[in-house]
């Protein structure tokens, strides 16, 4: 009875329209209220425990890193770097935009934040160059997904928060999928620009591109600062976040100078509006966690998963189709939030490696990311570009296709995603 109450009611507030943090709230104080045996204090203590986990301290950091290098220069500087190396190729600049977002990935830890920083000076330059807006549009909205797999990812870090792993170990997990990812696109723009005749840039010489690469040196250098410190054992994931915000402000205002001091009280304004506001759905779903737990629900789960006598291949294939389903209607942090209390503990019951059972679930938020009706991407883009939702979605389908088949991959051959943490565990 309580599961059905809990899962009913926070299907129903979300359907009403209440904000997901609220519909994870109301429907655990609901169980807390007239079926558990925990206090009503429970409430108050669980949501100020979240407050206390250390490990979600990266999220405000990072996102305080992104703001800096968002507002300021850093994109524009990664994108001429980038069309100084790829844009002589047939459909370069297309090319360059996804290898624009793959930079910057590495740096906000956000798709929407990529896909707003990036495709707002890409898709521009595409439409000017002869590339039809729709095709530039679907471009960068895809590639934007990147922002949660390459590191450092803030859905890794809610991953990492829920389930106990490494943060370390998750980042290292998400380089080779995002630069196989990465690769994958840009191959097949390759393939469509040839076969549509799109254009290519004049190639630029060896000083235009020392020139680029040295503008576009101080923003490449936070990613070894992130995963360099990290694995040589400088600082931790929460450090290594702090450390990012720190040195993003220092090359914003004082080496870059996009952005003045007087400017920066807004700048840590907006990134704190968007750490409440993450924080705020992490704590409620980690009430909600807390319910699911004090009922049993996860440990019933699975005693029904292994009386049907799943393998570990066909749980995974039930996993995918769940996380594709509520990826098109939640955020990916609160799926995340709502769905591994209940999942993980089968996966790792079906001996499945909870690092590659993380990546595989970032990978379905980024499909999430790209579909209707709440892919968050598809705003964005629609924003940036002034075309309605409905061509956006349009212009995304046929790159869809590949991120469905990369799912498929990173799903059924775990070494993509494990081999880099273990070598370097190893060592």
């Amino acid at each position: 009875m309580s599961i059905l109450v809990l899962f009913g009611t926070l299907f129903f507030f979300m359907l009403m329209g209440v904000p997901v943090a609220f519909s994870l709230g109301l429907s655990s104080s609901i169980i807390i209220l007239f079926f558990s045996a925990d206090s009503i204090s429970s409430i108050a203590v669980k949501i100020f425990e979240t407050s206390e986990h250390y490990t979600l301290l990266a999220i405000p950091f990072f996102l305080l890193a992104g703001a800096f290098m968002t507002t300021g220069g850093v994109a524009k500087r990664l994108i001429d770097f980038a069309n100084a190396t790829v844009g002589h190729i047939r459909g370069g600049l297309a090319i360059a935009s996804v290898l624009s977002c793959m930079l910057f990935a590495a740096l906000s830890g956000s798709s929407p934040a990529t896909v707003a920083a990036v495709g707002s000076i890409t898709i521009a330059g595409m439409v000017r160059s002869g590339y039809p807006l729709e095709f530039g549009t679907g471009i960068v909205t895809n590639a934007g997904t990147l922002g949660i797999l390459i590191p450092p990812s803030i859905t890794m870090v809610v991953y990492a928060a829920v389930t106990e792993q490494s943060v370390g170990r998750l980042f290292m997990a998400g380089v080779i999928p995002g630069l196989l990812l990465g690769t994958v696109l840009m191959v097949a723009i390759y393939i469509v620009a040839r076969r549509k005749n799109l254009p290519a840039q004049p190639r630029a010489t060896f000083r235009e591109w020392i020139v680029s690469a040295r503008k576009a040196l101080w923003g490449l250098i936070l990613v070894f600062i992130i995963l360099g410190g990290i694995y040589s054992g400088a600082f931790t994931a929460t450090e290594a976040a702090a450390v990012a915000a720190a040195y993003s402000f220092f090359v914003a205002v004082f080496v870059y100078k996009d952005i003045k001091l007087k400017e920066c009280p807004r700048v840590v304004l907006e990134a704190a509006k968007l750490s409440v506001m993450l924080m705020f759905i992490i704590a409620n779903a980690m009430l909600f966690a807390h319910v699911l737990t004090t009922e049993n629900i996860p440990q019933d789960i699975t005693r029904i998963v292994a009386d049907m006598n799943l393998e570990a291949w066909q749980f995974l294939i039930v996993v995918n189709l769940i996380l594709l389903v509520a990826g098109a209607f939640m955020e990916p942090s609160a799926i995340i939030l709502i769905m591994v209390p209940i999942l993980f503990p089968i996966a790792t019951q079906l001996g499945i490696d909870p690092i590659h059972f993380g990546v595989m679930m970032v990978v379905n938020m980024e499909i999430g990311l790209i579909t209707p009706p709440v892919g968050l991407n598809l705003f964005v883009s629609s924003a940036i570009t002034k075309l309605p939702v409905e061509k956006v979605i349009r212009a995304t389908l046929p790159w869809l296709m590949i991120m469905l088949l990369f799912l498929i991959l990173i799903t059924y051959v775990p070494e993509i995603s494990i081999w880099l943490p273990n070598v370097i565990g190893q060592n």
